[in-house]
């Protein structure tokens, strides 16, 4: 089975060719909400999309594990990981 997937240059042409905009103007558009995304996230917000999904910000803590190839411990530094929480109605639109 191929893989498909849709890339920022394919979402950008999608604007572009469905005559929502000039290719131009798609790409700041398309620019301007993952920036706005982005921005919101590294100052602690939560972004919610209503029928789409929650973008937020999850704390890891430190912990110890093991080198796969040697065996030997390694600390893992606490980090924070930006998690992605799909709506229901997009989880139902996805399982038609």
């Amino acid at each position: 089975m191929e893989e498909h997937f849709m890339t920022k240059t394919d979402l950008i042409e999608k604007l572009n060719k469905e005559n929502y905009c000039t290719k131009k103007d798609a790409e700041a558009l398309v620019n301007a909400v993952f920036d706005a995304i982005r921005e919101a996230l590294a100052s602690g917000d939560k972004v919610t999309i209503s029928k789409f999904g929650t973008f937020e910000v999850r704390e890891r803590s430190a912990k110890e594990c093991k080198n796969p190839r040697t065996g030997e411990p390694v600390q893992v530094a606490a980090s924070k990981a930006p998690v992605f929480k799909a709506s229901k109605n997009l989880k139902e639109s996805v399982n038609v």
